[in-house]
């Protein structure tokens, strides 16, 4: 054996000990792991032993398939809808990344339109919560009580007028004449007060706070709707609290908040967002931390209003609402409340992915079960094999002996694809799999004109080895030209395709190289290493 053989042969095995380590945890998920031992391990660990496995797309694993369409009633006239849907792209791909969905698909469908698909989750509520929230954060302040007071006088004598079949404009100054002499609130309303107990939070309660019987909010909700209370109130806003809270008699109920209709500082300067244990209670809470800008803004806010209430507003419900104690300086601020786990995990994740420009709603949603992507996965792997098999018969039956060489590079040939795509933490679709099955029907290509080749040489009384290297060298650009045109339609549907396609051209590009190398490197290999050996006379072709 000469010593550029030698280098070749160590070269072929050094390729496939690496493919080997690849391949590994991909190993690990399907096959080595059970359940119980996969739990058992901590979530960064999970997380990585995934992310250098080959997952499994939304139609082999199961998912969710979402249709979201922009609410354009919430959008003012003069916005650009392409400029909007584009900014909710970036935001559904920047929380989907953040919340760990193995290669989603988004994308806009038509003009308002967009098609989530969310690989492996299943759960619907996670997924809505996900990609349909709004995520605006937002500290305003809460008004004095004596303010709170007024407001919500003011706004129980409108509804007092409307009750009475007087009608007024709500902005109307004779709104507050007309029931100047009652210092208490209608008797509807007032049946619908309930006492406030002391919050688990260990915040004193002051004259500002204001709740009601969790049965009564929708009546509530529908008399504050009906006077227009946001356009009676021009400082004003009557926000829910986000958490129920419960009564001393074991009824639930919902704290009304009125805060000021100015908006101190929003959730645009939030760098980073974090989850932990609150100290105290034990309780999950979402951390946040802000720019340079926005962290000189709050402690500006905290400075100039120590003892007052600093609510934190998270897409219209007051979410906490703490006190400040003293000047905030360090750019940090806590959201606190009664999150489970995941809730606040799915909450830091749209907060540091940032707001969405609009509402989306849903309007077609499907979940692909796991039973339908065992059976596509059954029946791809059947198709492969039952090709690869033929394949196989032809090949040893036309070529005999040096068919085993084919067949031996067709082997690895498939090993490699799957070693790439575990290293390039690609997704295999049912799509994927047909673009491994025609790279199947490539390698064969190659190794057919190879073969072609030799026998013409044979023919022409040339020594086996001759033949064999000049067989490859003619054979060489044929099938650099027969893989490079396919691999440039594969880099095409790559760049421009979506969805399946982009899972077809990613096989079938990965597919492609392994063939080259396969087909022409390492067979080679395996003849000059046999006629290195032996002195061959005659060639099983």
């Amino acid at each position: 054996m000469d010593k550029n053989l030698r280098w070749k042969l160590l070269f072929v095995v050094v390729v496939v000990l690496i493919g080997i380590w690849f391949l590994i945890p991909t190993y690990r998920v399907y096959f080595g792991l059970t359940e119980e031992q996969f739990s058992e391990m901590t979530p960064s660990e999970q997380d990585n032993l995934r992310s250098s496995s080959v997952s499994l797309g939304l139609d082999l694993q199961g998912g969710m398939d979402l249709l979201l369409e922009l609410d354009k009633e919430k959008l003012d006239e003069d916005v650009d809808i392409d400029e909007t849907m584009d900014r909710a792209l970036s935001v559904l791909r920047n929380r989907v990344d953040e919340f760990g969905v193995v290669e989603p698909n988004i994308q806009k469908s038509g003009d308002d339109r967009v098609v989530v698909q969310l690989p492996g989750l299943t759960d619907p509520v996670r997924a809505r919560r996900i990609v349909q929230r709004v995520a605006l954060l937002e500290f305003r302040l809460l008004k004095e009580p004596s303010e709170v007071a007024r407001v919500l006088r003011r706004v129980d004598r409108l509804m007092g007028m409307r009750k009475a079949g007087i009608e007024a404009e709500p902005d109307s100054a004779g709104i507050d004449s007309l029931f100047a002499g009652s210092d208490s609130l209608d008797a509807a309303l007032d049946s619908l007060l309930v006492e406030h107990p002391l919050l688990s939070r260990h915040i004193p309660i002051s004259e500002s706070d204001i709740a009601f019987d969790m049965d009564d909010i929708p009546l509530i909700e529908r008399m504050l709707e009906d006077v227009k209370a946001d356009s009676i109130l021009p400082t004003s806003s009557l926000l829910w609290a986000k958490d129920d809270i419960a009564m001393r008699d074991g009824r639930q109920a919902r704290q009304l908040h009125v805060l000021e209709k100015k908006v101190q500082l929003t959730g645009e300067g939030i760098t980073r967002a974090y989850v932990r244990a609150d100290p105290t209670t034990g309780q999950p809470e979402v951390n946040l931390n802000f720019s340079a800008s926005a962290a000189a803004k709050f402690a500006r806010i905290t400075g100039a209003n120590v003892g007052r209430r600093l609510a934190i507003v998270l897409d219209g419900r007051v979410a906490s609402a703490p006190v400040i104690q003293n000047k905030i300086s360090g750019g940090r601020a806590t959201i606190s409340g009664t999150f489970s786990d995941d809730e606040a995990r799915d909450l830091r994740v749209v907060l540091e992915a940032g707001a969405l420009p609009a509402p989306l709603k849903i309007i077609e949603e499907r979940t692909v079960g796991p039973s339908l992507g065992r059976d596509s996965i059954q029946q791809g792997l059947r198709a492969g094999w039952i090709g690869a098999l033929i394949v196989v018969i032809f090949m040893l039956f036309y070529y005999r002996a040096s068919g085993i060489v084919a067949v031996i590079a067709l082997a690895l040939n498939l090993f490699f694809i799957f070693a790439a795509l575990a290293k390039l933490g690609a997704t295999l679709t049912l799509p994927g799999i047909a673009g491994i099955v025609l790279t199947i029907g490539m390698a064969v290509d190659a190794n057919v004109l190879v073969f072609e080749r030799i026998r013409e040489e044979l023919r022409l009384n040339k020594t086996v080895r001759a033949s064999i290297d000049s067989g490859y060298e003619r054979a060489f650009k044929a099938i650099i030209d027969a893989n490079l045109t396919t691999l440039i339609a594969a880099i095409v549907l790559l760049q421009f395709g979506v969805g399946p396609i982009r899972g077809f051209a990613v096989t079938l590009a990965i597919g492609i190289v392994c063939n080259l190398f396969t087909a022409y490197f390492v067979t080679r290999v395996i003849f000059q290493l046999v006629t290195s050996r032996t002195r061959l006379e005659k060639l099983s072709i």
